[in-house]
């Protein structure tokens, strides 16, 4: 009988032993990369096409042999836009999942929660769209693909004053990081360039109703207004002004490069300026990225998709060089030199910053297809330059 039961034994520990070797076999063929965005919710949009545009991205390195021969996993968690929300989904990839490192967060908010935490722990994450000029100064494990809004702020008041000759300006922002990190960085460099911002309204993100807050802007004799707002609010702005026949010129930032605010506002939108990303260089690869992404998902990328994307290409890159090891996707992502992607060649400035100019454009009708670029321009020894 005893022999019977040790007999029993060695078969259970052999089998468990199997079972154990097969799951680290199973789990080192796979490459976990976390994903946190509002995928639900008012800003859901945005996460989604990031999400989305992520998701192409890695299937399409899979569907190549992956990275090294290991399949890309991508693990999403929803913040719902909300910072609470996005450092428990930050603890769950870090620590349950154990990702090698985060595409996202995708709003300034909730970046701010998750980038501290993140240095802490030693964890990359890379953000498609949080913009505002300290994310990055949180710390060495902080990139992103988009410009800063230091960059767009300062170019913002530079050109409002020396290309588009404004002297008063008033402005309706959102309370929250973005809009309100845009509207600081314009407001001091139109001052600096010796413009007065005569009036500031504000409001919430969510909120429907513009019209008091308008009512009070167009008192004060404006020649625009800046509305350095996401695209759901400033559709709402510019139908709401329409409506209250105020004819101003109106001003706006790279939360217009969203697609959707011509079905939202399409009347409403000839004349905007707005600032962006410069335009993507004509090439194969972004006609690739342009046409997949629109054919498989219905609609057209904008700028946080294509910000995305390149994200993506970019970690898989270092993955493929430096491995998974967290410490090491950091020290590949900062030796990143002459990147191609879908937007142009791609470095990064020793913060985490991505190497960028800021485009300008100007809508001529009331469709997507009226959209003028003007140009990219940067700030140089107090001096608004024009790079193409």
């Amino acid at each position: 009988m005893k022999k019977l039961l040790f007999v029993m034994l060695l078969v259970f520990l052999s089998s468990s032993l199997v079972f154990a070797f097969g799951d680290k076999e199973s789990s080192g063929s796979e490459i976990k990369i976390g994903f946190i965005g509002p995928l639900t919710g008012d800003t859901a949009e945005y996460g989604v096409r990031c999400l989305q545009a992520v998701q192409l991205a890695f299937d399409n390195i899979n569907s190549e042999g992956g990275i090294n021969g290991k399949k890309v996993v991508i693990v999403s968690e929803d913040s719902e836009g909300s910072s609470e929300k996005a450092l428990a989904a930050y603890e769950k990839l870090a620590n349950t999942d154990k990702v090698c490192c985060i595409i996202g967060p995708i709003l300034t908010g909730e970046t701010f929660a998750v980038a501290s935490k993140a240095q802490e722990d030693g964890m990359v994450i890379i953000s498609p769209s949080a913009s505002h000029k300290d994310i990055t100064e949180v710390g060495d494990y902080v990139f992103r693909t988009t410009p800063s809004d230091g960059l767009q702020g300062e170019v913002s008041g530079y050109y409002f004053a020396d290309v588009l000759g404004y002297k008063k300006i008033a402005v309706l922002y959102a309370k929250n990081d973005y809009s309100q990190g845009l509207y600081e960085g314009m407001k001091q460099a139109f001052e600096k360039r010796g413009g007065t911002i005569v009036a500031v309204e504000t409001c919430m993100v969510g909120d429907k109703d513009f019209k008091t807050q308008l009512t009070n802007l167009k008192g004060y004799n404006p020649e625009a207004i800046y509305i350095p707002d996401y695209y759901t609010e400033t559709a709402q702005i510019l139908e709401q002004a329409s409506q209250l026949g105020i004819n101003i010129p109106f001003l706006s930032g790279d939360g217009f490069t969203n697609p959707e605010i011509f079905k939202l506002a399409g009347p409403y939108t000839k004349g905007i300026v707005y600032f962006g990303s410069p335009k993507s260089e004509a090439s194969s690869s972004y006609d690739y990225f342009y046409n997949s992404f629109n054919s498989r998902y219905n609609w057209v990328p904008d700028i946080f998709a294509t910000n995305a994307y390149d994200a993506a290409y970019i970690m898989a890159e270092v993955i493929k060089t430096s491995g998974t090891d967290r410490k090491n996707i950091r020290d590949g992502l900062a030796k990143i030199k002459d990147f191609k992607g879908v937007q142009g060649l791609i470095n990064f400035e020793a913060n985490g910053d991505i190497v960028a100019y800021q485009g300008v454009y100007t809508v001529t009708g009331t469709t997507l297809d009226s959209v003028q670029y003007m140009g990219s321009y940067t700030v140089r020894n107090n001096s608004l330059v024009k790079i193409d």
